[in-house]
């Protein structure tokens, strides 16, 4: 390749778009066509005990609106439900269903199958470093680790 060197971050990027695209292929094959990437990467953020609104909104980097609209949208497809908080009555968590759950083991197997194809191509080695690399690289840049 010619011209300037790309930088890391849209290096990790391009990688990061590849996996997700495959995901996404693999979800409509699979039967889950009906969900967008906007509400896939807020649904991927919600916690095992479930999330507040305003805790996804932050994190996806979206309005508080705008979070409930892709939250809405989930609801009506039936990956999410909303359920009462137990710390405060007066909150409601957003939580996978039996469907959402289903999706996600499903998103996580094609991530690992494409993890997989990365070992292979890059060496067990030079992964696991990445892997590391990239570990340690979250304890600076992800304020929700």
């Amino acid at each position: 390749m010619s011209g300037p060197e790309l930088n890391a971050g849209l290096l990790m990027f391009i990688a990061y778009r590849a996996m997700e695209e495959r995901i996404f292929a693999a979800l409509a094959e699979a039967g889950y066509g009906d969900i967008s990437v906007a509400q896939g990467r807020l649904a991927a953020r919600i916690a095992p005990g479930g999330s507040r609104i305003t805790e996804l909104a932050q994190q996806a980097q979206v309005t508080k609106q705008t979070a409930g609209f892709l939250v809405d949208q989930l609801e009506r497809a039936g990956y999410v439900e909303r359920t009462p908080d137990p710390r405060d009555g007066r909150a409601r968590l957003v939580r996978l269903t039996r469907r959402g759950r289903a999706l996600a083991d499903h998103s996580n197997e094609v991530a690992a199958a494409v993890e997989r194809e990365w070992a292979d191509h890059l060496g067990e080695r030079r992964m696991r470093n990445l892997r590391e690399a990239l570990a340690q690289l979250r304890d600076i840049t992800d304020p929700y680790a």
